[in-house]
């Protein structure tokens, strides 16, 4: 096996909890291949730059082994490289996120039946 569809990679690497939620950032443009815009059917090759967004993250990573099985997170891992670059922003970001967290404090106690028909008031813009 020399190549195989990009979703099933992404999927089997385990960037994507099922198949169709990868197919749908292929679709929505979150997944670069080789620096361009990769669509469901294409497809990777050992040696790829794929450039992936996703709930965690961007990841720059290198496609190092191709499966079409999904695995333990372990064998998942060893299917691709990140960029040391990858790895310091994304941990740049997490530091920065739980910084903003200390500027917006939890609530004291649950919203009352009162707070909660104003925040779906607001939410819905009427």
């Amino acid at each position: 096996m020399d190549s195989l569809r990009i979703d099933k990679w992404l999927w089997a690497a385990r960037f994507f909890k099922t198949r169709a939620l990868a197919s749908k950032a292929c679709d929505l443009g979150r997944i670069l291949s080789n620096g361009h815009e990769a669509k469901p059917a294409r497809e990777v090759r050992v040696g790829d730059k794929l450039a992936v967004k996703n709930e965690g993250g961007e990841f720059q990573i290198e496609v190092l082994a191709l499966s079409h099985m999904r695995g333990p997170a372990a064998v998942a891992q060893a299917l691709y490289r990140e960029s040391e670059a990858s790895i310091a922003a994304r941990a740049k970001a997490t530091a920065e996120r739980k910084a903003m967290q200390q500027f917006a404090p939890l609530p004291e106690h649950r919203p009352s039946k009162r707070d909660r028909r104003r925040i779906i008031q607001f939410r819905s813009g009427a």
